[in-house]
């Protein structure tokens, strides 16, 4: 499932005073003694059809840098990375599938395909409760409609979940019917597990989306595609060393790495994979995070 990316740019707009206003709410609370009181940052409410929007993390130090014609804040680790937050624009904006995030903050998405046994998912729980990392797994429905606590679990844990589609068929091969049965019943599993149908679809058995499989996510609700830089490809099950070696030679900050739940090489490599990107100074953060104005 490895291809050469193409590296696009969040769209421009709204970064200066949107940031300004999260360090200004970080300061209030932190004044009122408020700031960094849970670890596993807030769950998502299961009473919308959106997920709702969180209080971030204690805000990173930062500094401004250029991104094209924008200027960007840069920032660095934080002691606790920050929950799911509000829906980013991008989530909301049409155009190609979204491959990384931008370049000048030191963070990465550590994205999963959500599917096999619970124990090895929550092995992957329990890892990134140990480094303070987040996650977002994109859910197979069946997986999700088999184990329905599992979803409320992982949001629990300050990660988020995506639409990984019902049943993981090829869908470059879909037609267009099957490739909307295909993501609807996956948005509805999720819907029925957590109260939220997401903001993010990664289609399966393909890196790339195509124009059927665009049309078919915008109609279920989701206006973009979303891909990956990394792919270390453990899903052919090379043994944790590759998938550790691959993974962090390739990771760079904005990262989108591509992995998957049910292999046990994948969770034998995580604490390794976050103990080097914590040598590279690079924060493990949800898909939301990552991708914010």
């Amino acid at each position: 499932m490895s291809d050469d990316e193409s590296v696009e740019s969040l769209p421009p707009g709204g970064f200066i005073d949107r940031r300004t206003a999260i360090v200004s709410l970080a300061a209030v609370l932190a004044a009122a003694g408020c700031e960094g009181n849970s670890t596993q940052g807030a769950p998502r409410s299961a009473a919308t059809s959106r997920p709702g929007t969180t209080v971030p993390g204690p805000p990173a130090t930062s500094s401004s840098t250029t991104h094209g014609a924008q200027t960007h804040t840069a920032q660095t680790p934080t002691a606790q990375p920050p929950g799911p937050s509000s829906e980013p624009a991008i989530a909301r904006s049409a155009g190609p599938d979204i491959v990384n995030g931008l370049r000048n903050r030191q963070e990465v998405a550590l994205t999963f395909h959500g599917a096999g046994e619970r124990s090895l998912t929550e092995q992957i729980l329990r890892d990134c409760a140990n480094y303070d990392a987040r996650i977002t797994v994109f859910a197979v429905g069946k997986w999700l409609h088999a184990m329905p606590s599992l979803g409320p679990q992982i949001l629990a844990a300050g990660h988020e979940l995506g639409n990984h589609t019902w049943s993981h068929q090829q869908m470059p091969s879909l037609s267009a019917q099957a490739a909307r049965d295909e993501i609807r019943r996956g948005a509805d599993a999720l819907r029925n597990a957590t109260g939220s149908v997401g903001w993010w679809f990664r289609p399966s058995g393909t890196p790339h989306s195509t124009a059927t499989i665009r049309a078919a996510a915008i109609g279920t609700g989701y206006q973009r595609c979303v891909s990956y830089d990394v792919d270390p490809q453990d899903y052919r099950d090379p043994g944790a060393a590759k998938v550790v070696s691959r993974t962090l030679a390739q990771v760079q900050p904005g990262s989108i790495v591509s992995l998957h739940l049910g292999h046990v090489g994948t969770v034998e490599a995580l604490p390794q994979i976050l103990a080097g990107l914590a040598a590279k100074k690079l924060l493990p953060v949800t898909l939301s995070w990552l991708l914010r104005d």
